[in-house]
């Protein structure tokens, strides 16, 4: 006799009570998700390619220097050359929505975690399963319960690419001196002005290094998405598969691949204090604490000059 656990018809059975129970709320959701994704699909879509491609090495120059920027001039003329800018601008558009969702709900959570040890051993074990799942299991789920489209592409994506977010923030807040913390107590300052002013900058390069690997994963995802409805380039590469197109997959693919490099770069040389910007922004720091110095060393010199006087 064959003893068989019916898992597969409990978990159908649950999403079917879900979907009766909570349709409202998922429609809403898919509602928010298509709202989010038409907006910066708009945003990227309304100026011209060569428009765009300017700002992107304005912004390539800033942060890491000339040298990438021209790289980013040519990878996107790349693009444009082989017909996958539209593409590319709803994959990018798909990416930047599920990272932005993963992140806002990742580096909250990783500060929790970093100060409640209950907190962190409820979550570890959650985002061991999180990442031991196969990316093409989460596809299913949300396809059931926010249909076809964008918004299961989305929700997939988010909950593919959330744990290393939450990982590297919890790691790099508990990183941080324990002196330089305990230091910041003995001065009286409440904990949100400890975590604001001394830890989340000091572990802001571990906090940029989960946000790397959350749009990472997010853009791999994205493009494995595709089989449920996603636009962007995991269309055209699906299409090759089943097609036998050689050149249409590697025209997709290796459009796949300027973004990752450029949205790993940008990422890291924010986390790194790479750029022209990251030069101003540390003269200006420098500068800064130069003046306070400089004040404080006159104050000390006048206080120093008071004469004092012996009381009657």
């Amino acid at each position: 006799m064959e003893f068989r656990l019916p898992i597969g018809d409990w978990i159908e059975y649950f999403f079917d009570w879900v979907d009766a129970a909570f349709g409202w709320f998922f429609e809403g959701m898919r509602a928010l998700f298509l709202g989010m994704f038409d907006a910066v699909l708009w945003l990227f879509s309304t100026p011209t390619p060569w428009i765009v491609i300017v700002l992107v090495a304005v912004g390539a120059l800033l942060a890491r220097g000339w040298r990438f920027a021209v790289g980013a001039v040519l990878g996107l003329a790349f693009i444009i050359s082989v017909g996958q800018w539209d593409n590319a601008i709803a994959s990018l558009s798909l990416v930047l929505v599920a990272a932005f969702l993963a992140i806002a709900v990742a580096v909250p959570l990783g500060i929790w975690a970093a100060r409640n040890d209950t907190v962190s051993k409820v979550i570890k074990p959650i985002l061991d399963f999180l990442q031991t799942l196969p990316a093409f299991v989460y596809l299913p789920p949300a396809l059931a319960l926010l249909r076809i489209g964008v918004a299961p592409a989305v929700i997939a994506t988010f909950i593919f690419a959330i744990a290393p977010g939450v990982r590297l923030t919890e790691l790099g807040i508990r990183g941080v001196d324990k002196e330089v913390v305990e230091a910041g107590q003995a001065f009286g300052a409440h904990p949100r002005r400890i975590l604001r002013q001394i830890q989340l900058p000091l572990a802001m390069p571990s906090i940029m290094a989960g946000v790397n690997q959350v749009i990472m994963l997010s853009l791999s995802m994205v493009v494995i998405a595709a089989m449920v409805g996603a636009p962007g380039l995991g269309q055209d590469v699906m299409q090759s598969i089943s097609a036998l197109n050689v050149g249409l997959g590697f025209e997709a693919g290796l459009s796949v691949v300027v973004l990752a490099i450029l949205l790993d770069r940008f990422t890291a040389s924010f986390g790194k204090g790479m750029g022209l910007y990251s030069q101003w922004s540390k003269g200006r720091k420098a500068r800064a604490e130069a003046a306070a110095q400089a004040r404080f060393d006159a104050e000390d010199a006048t206080s120093a000059d008071v004469p004092v006087t012996a009381g009657a």
